[in-house]
């Protein structure tokens, strides 16, 4: 398999870091924008690099491409972002051939992801792709092993639930939200403060619910209209805080603070309340939960829910794996082929030249000389001396190359493999 991963004399490898060595910081120095894609694109053609993908992410910076040793790739990353060479050696991977093959294999599905099953990493393969074939900087092996791998993604979604459940706190909230209160669309929903988690279920939310009822409030007013702009939000002055809660049927909890913000002193409910709170640590006082009308959940339940949904992900990583290598073995047969079909082409029309003379020469000698069934018969022979050829160079212990040079050699054939 080495040597029909090669193009032009260089070998097919994969370069990059991860969030599994990488933290954010250096992710973030070996980022590439679109504009760096391009220009990297750009520079591997102009110095004949044969094709090349490339995909960037939060948690990962990857390069496949061909290279006559996997610096070129390196100084191509490192010459358009922000990290370095000594950098990059710290925290990267390097695999070649096979190995870069199954990786691809293994990011495309979503195994090697951050969280595992996340499908989302499919879309930048195909980003990635889209953007290379136009540079004409995708040849027909790439091509073929990228739609083996967006195959196997979809296969792996569509006949496991690898990607079952909710994974992050965020959405699992979204999801207790909508199993636990009806007709969400039209209830209303307070949030306050503006942590990370909160703002990432606040727009889950508005994603999910099409609700236009959601309403901010943090202390500092200046960073809740900033939030509010980028969501489309209503801004409370922290003033109202007791009256938006009276008003509100879904509470969500994410300020920050060290001490408990919301405490049932603050709670004057005229209906159910569901109280999300998001915060480490907690933020809403366990005494709420005396008001008969409150519904509390923490961060630590949600956070078990995610826990729980991975832990049954896990369970399906032989099934997935299972269909990569039904996959992978695919593409494998394919390049196997690749490398001798010239040869059993060129034998074929070699042995039917042959039967076509034989049968031309006995036409003239015999007088009742059945030529269509003379056709029939040398064909099938052909066929089957051709299928007898092409197993045995599909044999695992076969020495393909010296094979293929023993088969021209032998049958005069002229040498067409590139």
């Amino acid at each position: 398999m080495e040597s029909h991963l090669r193009a032009k004399g260089a070998q097919f490898y994969s370069i990059g870091l991860s969030y599994k060595k990488a933290d954010a910081e250096i992710r973030g120095r070996f980022s590439i924008n679109d504009e760096a894609q391009k220009a990297i694109l750009a520079q591997a053609k102009a110095e004949g690099v044969p094709s090349l993908l490339i995909m960037s992410t939060c948690n990962r910076t990857e390069l496949y491409g061909y290279a006559q040793h996997p610096f070129q790739l390196i100084k191509l990353l490192c010459e358009h972002t922000h990290g370095t060479v000594e950098e990059f050696e710290k925290v990267a991977y390097v695999y070649k051939s096979k190995d870069a093959i199954s990786h691809l294999f293994k990011v495309g599905t979503g195994l090697d992801s951050q969280i595992l099953g996340d499908f989302e990493i499919i879309s930048q393969v195909k980003f990635g792709f889209r953007q290379s074939k136009k540079f004409d900087m995708i040849n027909p092996l790439m091509e073929r092993l990228i739609n083996a791998v967006i195959q196997a993604s979809k296969r792996i979604k569509n006949e496991t639930e690898i990607s079952s459940g909710a994974t992050s706190v965020s959405f699992a909230s979204v999801q207790y939200i909508m199993k636990n209160v009806p007709n969400i669309s039209e209830k209303n929903i307070l949030l306050f403060g503006t942590g990370k988690i909160g703002r990432n279920t606040c727009e889950n939310l508005i994603k999910h619910t099409k609700n236009s009822h959601i309403t901010l409030i943090n202390r500092t007013i200046t960073k809740a209209r900033a939030v509010a702009g980028k969501f489309n939000l209503i801004v409370k002055p922290y003033s109202e805080i007791q009256s938006q809660i009276t008003n509100a049927d879904v509470l969500i909890v994410a300020t920050g603070a060290q001490n408990p913000t919301i405490s049932k002193e603050l709670l004057y409910l005229k209906k159910p309340l569901l109280i999300l709170d998001l915060s480490i640590p907690k933020n809403v006082s366990d005494n709420v939960t005396d008001i008969p009308e409150v519904s509390l959940v923490h961060l630590d339940h949600l956070s078990k829910m995610t826990d729980d949904t991975l832990s049954r992900r896990k369970t399906h990583i032989p099934q997935a794996e299972q269909i990569i290598e039904e996959i992978k073995k695919e593409f494998v047969d394919w390049l196997e082929t690749r490398k001798f079909a010239p040869t059993i082409k060129a034998l074929k029309n070699k042995l039917s030249t042959l039967s076509a003379s034989e049968i031309n020469i006995q036409r003239k000698k015999l007088t009742d000389f059945n030529e269509e069934h003379a056709d029939i018969l040398s064909n099938r022979i052909v066929q089957k001396i051709t299928n007898h050829f092409a197993n045995h160079l599909k044999d695992d212990d076969t020495a393909t190359a010296e094979s293929i040079e023993l088969i021209q050699q032998v049958f005069q054939l002229q040498n067409k493999l590139s």
